[in-house]
């Protein structure tokens, strides 16, 4: 029988069952607390704002670079309005024209071994050669621009003139190997070029002392380097030489094109960093290569620019090219400025093909280089044409900043990588989404009242302030292109202009509601007795365990909502770097 009454059993199973009921009931609700007063929540919200907004104008002043447009609207007035070029003959000999020979074509094709590597090009040589004319012509080798020009689609009708009048002419593919625009060999390609000069001299017909060059843009860099080592190169055509080195060259250029095309002046921020940048460390050299040395210029020179040409410094540029001949003792430098015409001479549209040479300058070239290699003194005035104009100065306190490009690098590099996490967070949320509702169920988040629409909208904001920049930029670059190939600015510029102070306000708008969040955070926090000290008892492990929570329930909603936050604030930081919070 046992010992234990009726009464304690009862007595036992009913504490028992309040010991049940008590482990399985909710935690115990937290009492009502009064939202926060209007002025409270202003007086959180401001401080927070205050510091977002100072940190971002302080990353967007720290990075900026400076520079000095001045002297602004240089002009160097020519003293001829006639581009022609003529020459003292006392002997009264017949001196060549073009299109006083028929011309032969005739291909080659050479190894070009590339010397700091061995990588062999192959590479086709179009030699043209005046029919008839006998021996001892004079040649010329044509350099390539930017791009990737063959000996078929490039320097045509030039070669063809000047064969016409007597030259052997040689056109190659240009001398590539694996490099791409950023990584050109220029060393390496005036060795090609100089392999091509021999194989001129070597030709029975040609006058081995008389072969010069025909250098263009980007070439004009080449032609430095060739020069150094080939002093017997004879003369020298330069259509619209870069002259000086990459960084100052391509700077000047950026700056000038974006304030043509009619980009907002916000836009120049970019351009003055994007050529701060140390390329080394990515192995790029080109962009501090050193051309200006006097042997580029130590032999008759005949440099053309056009006005519409939008891509060179041409007063500057005229000035150092005259100012390193004469320190090379050479005085025979001829100048000529056509008008209407652009960056490679041409008239109209470059996009557009068998565009024309402009005015006469064929003729100029051709009757320069007859009376140069015949050793005739000019008569005809060396500086002739249009009035020569530079719209700002060469950009030559530009330097590269290690610092600034690690920190453009892991700034962007971190901004891609976190975009990325975030949008696979968020296509994992979609998935979830579906599959619950697929299935008759409903998938919640966890995210407390209000913070998940405040996150949704935010981001969506801040990504489409971003695809807005992107637009803006992409627009002013594509100006530029059209600029250099000839066409004219457009009358409105539309999206390039007006995005940059939009994406400014903006970005003010987005912060301040950044910053609202952020509020919103502490004051539910400060109800859950966190914001005291010290923090009320159990409060921080019912918020880490999801049981009070101030985000989320879910440990997945609060890592969400802080990597979005943190990879929306690192879009904000990209803005501040390319200088939209400067006021």
């Amino acid at each position: 029988m046992s010992g234990v009454s009726e009464q304690e059993r009862q007595s036992s199973a009913a504490s028992q069952s309040l010991r049940q009921e008590s482990a399985s009931s909710p935690a115990r609700p937290q009492p009502q607390h009064q939202p926060w007063t209007r002025g409270r929540r202003l007086m959180v919200n401001l401080p927070i704002f205050i510091m977002l907004l100072g940190i971002l104008v302080s990353v967007a002043n720290l990075t900026a670079s400076t520079w000095n447009y001045e002297p602004t609207e240089q002009t160097i007035e020519t003293l001829d309005a006639n581009t022609a070029v003529t020459f003292a003959n006392p002997s009264g000999e017949k001196l060549a024209k073009k299109g006083d020979y028929e011309v032969a074509k005739r291909y080659v094709t050479i190894k070009a071994k590339r010397p700091s590597t061995g990588e062999i090009q192959r590479i086709k040589v179009l030699i043209r050669e005046p029919k008839g004319a006998g021996g001892n012509r004079p040649g010329v080798v044509f350099m390539h621009g930017a791009g990737y020009g063959t000996c078929d689609n490039s320097f045509g009708d030039m070669a063809t003139d000047l064969s016409s009048a007597g030259f052997v002419t040689a056109v190659l593919d240009k001398p590539v190997w694996s490099t791409n625009d950023a990584t050109r060999d220029y060393p390496g390609s005036a060795v090609i070029y100089d392999q091509v000069i021999d194989l001129l001299r070597g030709m029975d017909t040609v006058d081995a002392s008389k072969v010069g060059i025909y250098a263009t843009s980007e070439s004009t860099w080449i032609s430095s380097y060739l020069l150094q080592r080939d002093p017997d190169v004879a003369f020298q055509v330069l259509l619209s030489p870069m002259v000086y080195e990459p960084r100052y060259s391509l700077g000047f250029l950026a700056a000038q094109d974006f304030a043509l095309v009619g980009a907002h002046d916000g836009y120049q921020s970019i351009v003055r960093r994007v050529f701060g940048i140390d390329a080394s460390l990515f192995g790029l050299t080109n962009l501090d290569i050193d051309t200006l040395t006097p042997k580029a210029y130590a032999i008759p020179t005949l440099v053309a620019y056009g006005t519409k040409d939008v891509m060179t410094a041409q007063v500057e540029g005229t000035e150092k090219i005259v100012d390193l001949a004469h320190k090379a003792g050479n005085r025979n430098v001829t100048i000529r400025t056509y008008p209407i015409a652009n960056h490679v001479l041409r008239l109209g549209d470059e996009a557009n093909s068998g565009t024309p040479f402009a005015d006469a300058y064929e003729d100029d070239v051709v009757d320069w280089a007859v009376g140069t290699t015949q050793g005739l003194t000019q008569t005809s005035e060396r500086v002739a044409g249009t009035r020569m104009y530079q719209s700002i100065a060469v950009p030559l306190e530009l330097k590269a900043n290690r610092g600034l490009t690690i920190y453009l690098v892991a700034l962007h590099v971190g901004m891609v990588l976190l975009l990325l996490i975030v949008g696979l967070l968020w296509l994992v949320v979609l998935a979830r989404k579906i599959w619950a509702r697929a299935h008759g169920r409903r998938y919640r988040l966890g995210m407390a009242r209000g913070f998940k629409n405040s996150l949704v909208t935010l981001t969506i904001a801040t990504m489409a302030t971003f695809v807005l920049f992107c637009a803006g930029l992409g627009d002013v670059i594509m100006g530029v292109v059209k600029l250099a190939w000839g066409s004219a600015p457009a009358e409105n510029p539309g999206v390039m202009y007006w995005s940059w102070p939009v994406i400014q306000v903006v970005c003010i708008a987005v912060v301040w509601a950044w910053s609202r969040v952020f509020m919103r955070l502490i004051e539910e926090a400060s109800h859950r007795g966190i914001v005291q000290w010290p923090p009320r008892k159990g409060a921080i492990g019912e918020i880490v365990s999801g049981r009070q929570p101030v985000l989320a329930s879910t440990r997945f909603g609060r890592v969400m909502f802080w990597l979005t936050v943190v990879a929306m604030f690192s879009v904000l930081l990209v803005f501040a770097f390319w200088g939209l919070f400067i006021y």
